[in-house]
């Protein structure tokens, strides 16, 4: 199998290609190999790890790959950022890792690039956004493995009881919540400003008002005209308004805003796939619409991916790419986002997803991919960024505070981090 060298890929359409088998037959020349490969875990029990996945994928490629082994550690999300770069500080990096960041190892020159690994058919597969989001001047080394979007989760029921029909615009948003403020909800419109995942609440209300974390030619751009509106409006029309449920937005975490909803106490919020089953699981009769915007329909939403990277440090350059053209087919690629309610990153596979009968309720988040802007993940300044984020945000809807000063505070750590790369 011929392997590309260059990271330039667009002389290859991705439209109508699978991924191919990693089936190239590395020969024992060199002798066997032993991968290591670092993975978050998306299940929420023992029982559906994800350390049985890769469990199994690996068992897969090891079959017909004898010389090769792949030795899989799985952590939470809650630790395995944390023990990536412990690894990598210590001088014992893993050939591969599954992880939520890569721009700060690439900047170090500590990464593959995806032209280095990747047969070329596998690397033009990938969703266009979502390639791009894995550059770093130009360069991929971000390798998207998981994607999801966000779309609005309403209650149903609580919906029906008090005569309501989904909102399109603000104003309709903001009206709803009223109205099921008024027949007891709890959470007429959840907003999750907490530390957990601030970054993504913020981001789809920033781009449903028309702004967003950086301007048109990539500049940081917080404290916009536009972002200052948003959080302005979401003050004064829902916080201020008591629309908001009882928890201060800035201490409201995504997953108990989601558990909430699960329970019944939650009108309105922004939610990701997994939310549907939480919700099934629950009895909660749910529909999702697009979030609302200003004057319609929210013409853009939050896509997310997750990273698989391939470190330097152990060689294995020729082993790490057949093994990663195995992960992405679009056998592979489909069970991993079936399990875990996730979209698939490549275009293949989101083909298959867009008409098969058993992905029907995954649509309306693949739908929107196409439409979506992600985290400025490319940067190296974005974590940095990312963490005031979680830090103040919800100081920006705050009763009496200043929304403007807020934001600008949150600009000047964006430009003194960007200041850096």
């Amino acid at each position: 199998m011929q392997r590309r060298r260059t990271g330039t890929i667009a002389v290859v359409s991705a439209l109508g290609m699978t991924a191919v088998l990693g089936g190239c037959g590395l020969t024992g020349d060199s002798g066997e190999v032993t991968l290591k490969l670092v993975a978050a875990d998306y299940g929420d029990s023992k029982a559906n790890s994800s350390q049985t996945y890769w469990d199994e994928l690996a068992r897969a490629y090891e079959a017909t790959h004898p010389d090769v082994h792949v030795d899989v550690t799985v952590h939470s999300w809650n630790d395995v950022d944390r023990k990536v770069r412990e690894m990598v500080e210590a001088g014992d990096a893993p050939d591969m890792a599954q992880i939520g960041a890569y721009s700060d190892y690439a900047d170090r020159d500590l990464l593959y690039q995806a032209g280095d690994l990747l047969s070329i058919p596998v690397q033009a597969n990938y969703v266009s956004q979502l390639a791009g989001a894995g550059q770093v001047n130009g360069a991929q080394y971000g390798l998207p493995f998981a994607a999801s979007t966000r779309v609005l989760f309403y209650n149903k029921t609580l919906f029906d009881k008090a005569d309501l029909t989904p909102p399109k615009t603000w104003d309709d948003l903001a009206d709803a919540a009223g109205k099921l403020e008024a027949e007891g909800v709890k959470y007429p419109y959840a907003l999750p400003l907490g530390p957990e995942e601030a970054p993504a609440e913020t981001m789809q209300w920033m781009l449903s008002g028309g702004g967003g974390y950086t301007d048109d030619v990539g500049t940081y751009s917080l404290d916009s005209p536009q972002n200052v509106t948003t959080f302005t409006w979401l003050k004064e029309e829902l916080v201020e308004k008591g629309l908001t449920g009882p928890v201060a937005p800035g201490q409201l975490d995504r997953a108990d805003a989601f558990a909430a909803f699960a329970n019944g106490d939650v009108g309105m919020l922004n939610g990701h796939p997994t939310l549907m089953k939480m919700a099934s699981d629950k009895g909660v009769k749910y529909g999702m619409v697009t979030t609302p915007g200003v004057d319609g329909a929210s013409r853009s939403t939050l896509g997310v991916t997750d990273w698989m990277t391939a470190f330097k440090e152990n060689g294995h350059q020729e082993e790490i790419g057949d093994f990663l053209d195995f992960v992405y087919n679009d056998e592979n690629v489909l069970d991993f986002s079936r399990r875990y309610n996730l979209l698939p990153v490549t275009t293949s596979a989101s083909q298959i997803m867009s008409t098969a009968p058993e992905d029907k309720d995954l649509r309306p988040f693949l739908n929107e991919l196409l439409l979506s802007e992600l985290y400025p993940v490319g940067k190296t300044s974005w974590a940095s960024v990312s963490a005031d984020v979680k830090k103040r945000i919800g100081q920006a809807v705050a009763p009496g505070g200043s929304t403007e000063e807020v934001l600008d505070q949150i600009q000047a750590t964006a430009m003194r981090a960007g200041s850096a790369e």
